[in-house]
C-alpha cells in the first residue's frame, strides 16, 4: 500500500483489480444491442444489491440532454438514493424534445423492472451523436440482456460498452484502510472528444462499499471532481450529457463521518485521478499527455484560470504536437488569461528546462527543450510572477490533424 497524507493523518491506499465491481455489493454488465452500427458494445448496467447512497455532478451546459434532466429528477425524488445506473453509447439522446425525455424515463422504468426497484432509484446516462432518437426496441432488449449478465466481474464489459471514440477503456479500483476497516472504490469512465468539464464533459461512474450519507457523499464527490475530472481538457468543448455518478453501498460496514471524510476523499481521488488522466491520454488524435502547472499566482483560483487557458490554447497544443518549445505562447496565454500576472517576475519551464525568467529569455536552451518535447508525457510549468502562493494544475493533450479528421467525419 502507498501512504497518502490527508492533513489529519495518513491513509494507506493500494491499487486492485475489479473496476466498478471491486467494492462489495455491486454488479455490472456491458452488452451490444445494436445502437452502434459497428456492432460494438453499447449498453451498460451498474447495480447495487441494496439501496445505495448516491451523489452526482452534472454538465453546466444549458443545453442539457434528456438523461441529465431525468437523473436530476430522480436524485431529488429519492433523496440521494439509487439502486442502478443504465448507460447507452452511440446516441446522446440530446436535443430530442419530449420524445427524448420519454425515452430516458423508459430506460429507467425498464431497468427498474429488471432490477426490482422504483424507477426513481435508477440513474440514466447516454453518450454519442446529438439530435438522434434512441431506438427503444433495441434499448429494451439490451437492458434485459444486461440484466441477465450482471456479475461482480462485469466492470470491464461495462467500461467497453460506454465508449464512443475512446481508443481504450478507462477503469480503476483501489483499496484503502480507513479507521478500523477496509474500503474499496472502483470506477469506469469514457471520454475522448468534446472534453472540458465545467463540471464534466465525459461520463464517470464510481462505486464504493463505504457507508456514507448522501449529503456527505456529495461533498466528497464535488471535492474530488474539482481536482480530477474538472482539471482535464481535450478541446475546450463542454458537452450536453456529461456527469459523474457515485454510489455507496455500505456493504463494507465502514461508516464515513466527518472525522473519516478527509481519508475517504483521498481514497476517492486515488480512484478518479487515473480515470481523468486516461480520458486526456486517449483524447481524439492525441499523441502526448500534457500536465500544465501554474504557480506564483495570487490565489488558487487565479492559478486554475491561467492553467485552463494554457491547456485550452490551440497554439500551445499544436506547438507541443510539433515539438516546438515556443515559450512565448505560454507567456502570452498567461498574460491574457484574466489572472493577475507580472511579466518581470514570470517564468516558464518545459520539462526540466527553464526558458524564461524575470524578463530574460534563454533561447540557447531551446534545443534541449525540443528534445524533451519528443516524449509522450510532457510537463509545463508557468510562474505568474506575482509572488503569491496560489497554484493549480490541468491535464490536456496535443492537437493533431487526426483530431480534425475524427471530428470532421463524426456523423458521416
Amino acid at each position: 500500500m502507498s501512504a497518502v497524507e490527508t492533513g489529519v493523518g495518513t491513509v494507506n491506499i493500494r491499487s486492485i483489480q475489479g473496476s466498478v465491481g471491486a467494492p462489495q455489493g455491486f454488479r455490472a454488465a456491458g452488452v451490444a444491442c445494436g445502437i452502434k452500427k459497428s456492432g460494438a458494445p453499447d449498453l451498460a448496467l451498474i447495480v447495487s444489491d441494496g439501496e445505495a447512497s448516491a451523489a452526482a455532478v452534472f454538465t453546466t451546459n444549458r443545453a442539457q440532454a434528456a438523461p441529465v434532466l431525468v437523473s436530476h429528477e430522480h436524485l431529488a425524488k429519492s433523496g440521494g438514493r439509487a439502486r442502478a445506473v443504465v448507460v447507452n453509447s452511440g446516441c446522446a439522446n440530446a436535443c430530442t424534445g419530449v420524445d427524448g425525455l420519454a425515452h430516458a424515463r423508459a430506460m429507467a422504468e425498464l431497468t427498474a423492472r429488471t432490477v426490482g426497484c422504483s424507477a426513481s432509484d435508477v440513474l440514466v446516462s447516454s453518450t454519442g451523436v446529438i439530435g438522434v432518437q434512441l431506438d427503444m426496441v433495441k434499448v429494451e432488449a439490451g437492458i434485459v440482456d444486461a440484466g441477465c449478465q450482471l456479475a461482480r466481474g462485469g466492470g470491464p464489459a461495462a467500461a467497453r460498452a460506454i465508449m464512443t471514440t475512446d481508443p481504450f477503456p478507462k477503469e480503476s479500483a483501489i483499496e484503502a484502510a480507513i479507521g478500523s476497516g477496509i474500503v474499496r472504490v472502483g470506477g469506469i469512465a469514457k471520454g475522448s472528444g468534446m472534453i472540458e468539464p465545467m463540471m464534466a464533459t465525459m461520463l464517470g461512474f464510481v462505486t464504493t462499499d463505504a457507508r456514507v450519507e448522501p449529503a456527505l457523499l456529495q461533498r466528497a464527490l464535488v471535492s474530488v471532481v474539482n481536482d480530477t475530472f474538472n482539471a482535464i481538457t481535450v478541446d475546450g468543448e463542454c458537452s450536453t450529457n456529461d456527469c459523474v455518478f457515485l454510489l455507496a453501498s455500505g456493504a463494507s460496514g465502514v461508516t464515513i463521518g466527518e472525522a473519516e471524510l478527509p481519508s475517504f476523499i483521498q481514497a476517492l481521488r486515488a480512484a478518479c485521478e487515473p480515470l481523468a488522466i486516461g480520458i486526456v491520454r486517449g483524447g481524439e488524435g492525441a499523441t502526448k499527455l500534457i500536465t500544465v502547472r501554474v504557480i506564483g499566482a495570487q490565489s488558487n483560483e487565479d492559478a486554475r484560470r491561467a492553467a485552463r487557458a494554457i491547456a485550452n490554447s490551440p497554439l500551445v497544443k499544436t506547438a507541443v504536437h510539433g515539438g516546438d518549445p515556443n515559450w512565448g505562447r505560454l507567456i502570452a496565454v498567461a498574460g491574457r488569461s484574466g489572472s493577475a500576472f507580472t511579466l518581470e517576475g514570470a517564468a516558464v519551464r518545459i520539462g526540466p528546462v527553464e526558458l524564461f525568467r524575470d524578463g530574460t529569455p534563454f533561447d540557447e536552451r531551446s534545443v534541449e527543450a525540443a528534445t524533451y518535447l519528443q516524449g509522450t508525457d510532457i510537463e509545463i510549468e508557468v510562474d505568474l510572477g506575482t509572488g503569491g502562493a496560489g497554484r493549480s494544475h490541468m491535464w490536456t493533450c496535443d492537437l493533431s490533424a487526426e483530431y480534425v479528421r475524427i471530428n470532421a467525419e463524426y456523423r458521416t
